[in-house]
Parts: C-alpha cells; structure tokens; sequence
C-alpha cells in the first residue's frame, strides 16, 4: 500500500476512535448541552471523512466493503453545511457508523489497532 493511503487510513482510524471514545458514556442529549463535545465530534467526523475522500482509488477498489464515500460524503455535508449541522444525524454517525467503519477495516489497513486504541483512552494531555 502506498504511504500516503498508509498515512490518510491510520487517520481515519485515529480520528475515528477518539470520537467514539468521546461519545461513550455520553447521550445524544450531551451534544445539545457541551459545545466542546459538539465541536469535538464535528471535527473528528471532518478529520476521519477528509481522510476516507482521499484515499486511492486502488485502496477504495481494493476493499470495496470500506463505506469510504459515505465517510466522504459525511465530512463535506459538515464542512459545507456547518450552519445547519444536524446533532441527530451527527451523534448516530459517531455512536453506530463510526464503530462499524472501524470493525470492516481490514486489519492489513491498521498499523496497530490496539496501539491506536489505547492511545484514545489516555487523557489529553499525554496523547
């Protein structure tokens, strides 16, 4: 696999487990009530989607089960429409989406799943 699908994938996968561990223990309600939450999630779901968009078109052939224009189309519907963000839409993409997106990555796309997953669960300021 070339680097930069190298690069682009372990973002997704980085992006995406941190939004999903943000999310857990929370409720969609929270997303009405803690704008850091919001933005954090909103970001993270850009970050994971800007990563999925640019991808090689032999990555995307090669593992076609991989939703990566659905991922795509996520993070321009909120980089375009940041005005009118829908918080319902938003909070199922991290709490059933993106935990699916992370179970059909293949593991040869993964550097290390464990590794990015611990590192999600380590506060703030050590990541």
């Amino acid at each position: 696999m070339p680097l930069d699908d190298k690069i682009r994938v372990q973002h997704l996968v980085e992006a995406a487990t941190k939004a999903v561990s943000y999310a857990s223990g929370r409720s969609r309600s929270d997303l009405d009530d803690d704008e850091l939450l919001r933005l954090a999630l909103t970001k993270l779901v850009e970050i994971a989607g800007e990563a999925a968009k640019h991808v090689s078109s032999d990555l995307r052939e090669a593992h076609p089960e991989v939703p990566w224009s659905a991922a795509a189309r996520m993070r321009d519907r909120l980089v375009h429409h940041y005005f009118d963000i829908n918080l319902d839409v938003l909070w199922s993409t991290v709490t059933e989406d993106l935990p699916w997106l992370l179970a059909v990555l293949p593991d040869d796309l993964v550097r290390d799943r464990s590794a990015v997953a611990e590192r999600s669960q380590l506060p703030d300021d050590e990541q």
